[in-house]
């Protein structure tokens, strides 16, 4: 139970009274680590959120030889290939490790130096992501509902994927607008990606499928990743009416702002990790911290997003001027799908809690999806989340590009650009439920947020869909 003054309490008979006064020495009780071996499921769970704390707040505070202990004790609990804890401190503990390597940038550069990273391999794992989570099917469905509403009577269609790396979508589209009363518009899509051989094979599938529905159809690549993206090259053109989509793209804008202040992966100070270890330490399973985080009133972290961000009261200056840039465009629609969560603290301890709820939930997920054994599932977890994950928690400055915000930030920053929010309609709401029963999961939900949809895992938010339109 956790009381009145905020403190904990936790009966007798729970071996996690005891955690935060244990030793981290690894010889006590005789036998290294044996204790450990000796623990419940639930308790093993819960004393790896405590470790991860405790090593955290030791990484913030230049304290390396206790969190180097920390991050022993997490090797003896935690496994990539067991349950969904032991997966989520796997690679918080890995992330934790790689931030205190980046002090030393000659050891950190020469264990990295031959490290391959396979182009194919993540063209794949974004992929596998899109398959087996309804998030991306669930945005898309919403998205292509809002164009086509609002390019209803429209002949000239220009549509911008500010990241061209799944083509579904857009046949998706391709077939709805050919079901038009009117007939289809000729259609022009403008892919932005900065890897060619991607832009490539969309072109393919979609001109394909154009032609099996005799739609006009053109499709314009431009290589470039959105930090370098030429508006100029998008080539709008008068009379056509122009949509934009956005997926999880926004956020990594954010980064720039930070280039000329790096600062070291070491030194930050402990703000809340007392707390969320109390909130944390006094749950019985890692489903019931989900469940119950959001009606902690001691910690929890959707409370504090909208003062944790280092830009909760300034501008962006590469996101201002690229929003606005967008807006000189004249977008009759553009349609925004983020992750919703605070992952843009300024402290080591801020982002940790945060992310630890959000990939929780995520981990959650999988685990109702694939098999422990499941390689498939391996590469996700590893290749995609446990990369965003290390991004979130090792790195700093214009590195750390996971910036990931809360819907009402994004409110903020397109109110500001010049845009009006659009609500969604309560067609594509329907379709958007519709999707996600045919998923057999009672965990998957959408809720209504300011004219916006919110994707849930049970009560927790994870992805925001969101549509704009220029305000003159």
């Amino acid at each position: 139970m956790l009381q009145d003054d905020g403190s904990s309490s936790v009966t007798s008979s729970s071996p996690l009274q005891n955690f935060p006064m244990m030793s981290l020495s690894p010889n006590f009780g005789g036998s290294p680590y044996q204790w450990l071996k000796d623990l419940k499921s639930e308790d093993r769970g819960l004393y790896l959120i405590h470790l991860l704390l405790t090593s955290a707040n030791h990484v913030a505070n230049g304290n390396l030889e206790n969190a180097n202990t920390a991050l022993d004790q997490i090797s003896h609990l935690a496994s990539p290939n067991g349950d969904t804890m032991q997966r989520i401190a796997s690679y918080f503990a890995e992330s934790l490790a790689d931030r205190i390597l980046r002090s030393w940038n000659g050891i950190y550069k020469a264990l990295n130096s031959t490290k391959l990273r396979v182009v194919s391999e993540d063209i794949l794992v974004k992929k596998m992501f899109f398959e087996y989570f309804p998030f991306l099917k669930v945005a898309s469905v919403i998205a292509n509902q809002a164009i086509i509403e609002a390019m209803e009577g429209e002949k000239m269609v220009h549509i911008v994927d500010l990241n061209a790396s799944e083509p579904l979508q857009w046949r998706a589209l391709l077939q709805d607008l050919s079901a038009r009363p009117e007939g289809p518009p000729h259609l022009r899509i403008t892919g932005v990606h900065q890897q060619k051989q991607v832009l490539e094979q969309i072109a393919h599938v979609l001109t394909e499928e154009a032609e099996k529905l005799d739609i006009p159809f053109q499709f314009h690549q431009v290589v470039s990743k959105l930090e370098n993206l030429d508006i100029e090259k998008l080539r709008v053109k008068t009379g056509e009416a122009l949509a934009i989509s956005s997926v999880m793209q926004l956020h990594t804008l954010l980064a720039h702002d930070d280039e000329p202040q790096k600062k070291s992966p070491l030194g930050f100070k402990h703000l809340n990790g007392l707390h969320l270890q109390r909130a944390i330490l006094n749950q019985n399973t890692l489903g019931d911290l989900l469940e119950k985080e959001t009606t902690t009133n001691v910690f929890s972290p959707g409370n504090e997003s909208a003062s944790s961000s280092p830009l909760s009261s300034t501008a962006s200056t590469k996101m201002d001027g690229f929003l606005h840039a967008l807006w000189g465009l004249s977008p009759k629609v553009m349609v925004v799908t983020e992750q919703d969560s605070n992952h843009n603290g300024t402290t080591l301890m801020e982002r940790l809690s945060e992310s630890l709820y959000f990939y929780a939930a995520l981990f959650d997920c999988l685990e109702f999806t694939l098999q422990r054994t499941s390689l498939e599932r391996l590469k996700v977890e590893k290749m995609l989340f446990g990369e965003e994950i290390k991004n979130i928690v090792a790195c700093e400055g214009g590195e750390r590009k996971e910036r990931h915000e809360k819907l009402d930030k994004w409110f903020q920053r397109f109110d500001g650009a010049g845009f009006a929010n659009v609500p969604l309609s309560y067609y594509s709401m329907l379709q958007a439920r519709r999707l996600l029963q045919s998923y057999s999961c009672e965990g998957y939900k959408i809720k209504e947020e300011n004219g916006s949809v919110v994707i849930c895992w049970h009560d927790r938010a994870l992805f925001s869909v969101s549509a704009w339109r220029c305000r003159r």
